[in-house]
């Protein structure tokens, strides 16, 4: 793999930032020391949503000594309205959705590139598909996420068993195409992206992944679901009124 030129990185690794000060400077020197690894040039966007603490300040440091560092600010409060901000700022051939717990090993992200993964414009991280491990997740988050998928496969994506997973792959062209058509600001925003892409005969591959528990998780299990139930059935209300639709 090569750049395909000094101005466009061929990753862009998209980080969303609210009250990050004690997860990400460990995070973005692990991402750092994966991109020194790596034979192809890559940018990190840090997106700070709002944050109240010392986030902004310790990502903007961080930047000015790695130049392919680069901080945004999204004022509309979501996580995906930062990664909406990120995704098409970012200049990459391939762009990844990292949350910033990196509950996921960003060494993984070489599994969403060719030639491991090829031929398609989303590739999702997976803790369902064979192959994928899960580590110290308590049954009860477990079940909550299988029974909120079950609820998107019928009603929003059907065919796909995780899609909340935090670690996602765009094509440039497949996110300049869907991130402008997004309207959730919140948690659902992914349901959303993939359901306007199937409408749009994106290929959308899930690649298994190895996933570790974080108990400092921001999702709020029962009021974030109810809002994420919610939110799926406006999905699919928006679909069959064609505003996903070419």
């Amino acid at each position: 793999m090569t750049d395909s030129s000094a101005d466009r990185p061929y990753l862009s690794i998209v980080v969303p930032a609210y009250n990050e000060e004690q997860r990400l400077p460990d995070s973005l020197r692990k991402i750092a020391d994966f991109v020194a690894g790596q034979d192809y040039a890559t940018e990190v966007v840090v997106v700070d949503n709002n944050s109240r603490d010392q986030t902004r300040a310790l990502a903007e440091a961080f930047a000015a000594e790695h130049p392919f560092v680069r901080v945004l600010s999204e004022g509309r409060q979501g996580k995906g309205a930062a990664i909406r901000t990120g995704m098409l700022a970012a200049r990459g051939d391939y762009r990844f959705i990292c949350d910033a717990d990196l509950s996921m090993p960003i060494a993984e992200v070489n599994k969403f590139l060719p030639p491991q993964a090829d031929d398609y414009a989303i590739a999702i991280g997976s803790r369902e598909a064979p192959g994928a491990v899960r580590y110290d997740e308590p049954e009860y988050r477990h079940l909550m996420g299988r029974v909120f998928n079950t609820i998107v496969r019928l009603f929003a994506v059907p065919g796909f068993h995780d899609t909340q997973c935090g670690f996602k792959m765009f094509t440039a062209a497949a996110a300049e195409d869907l991130f402008p058509l997004q309207t959730m600001d919140g948690w659902s925003f992914d349901v959303e992206l993939l359901h306007a892409a199937q409408r749009r005969g994106h290929r959308i591959v899930e690649v298994p992944i190895n996933w570790y528990y974080r108990a400092s998780s921001r999702i709020n299990p029962i009021n974030d679901s109810v809002d994420m139930f919610r939110e799926v059935f406006k999905i699919r209300a928006n679909g069959r009124r064609g505003i996903y639709d070419r």
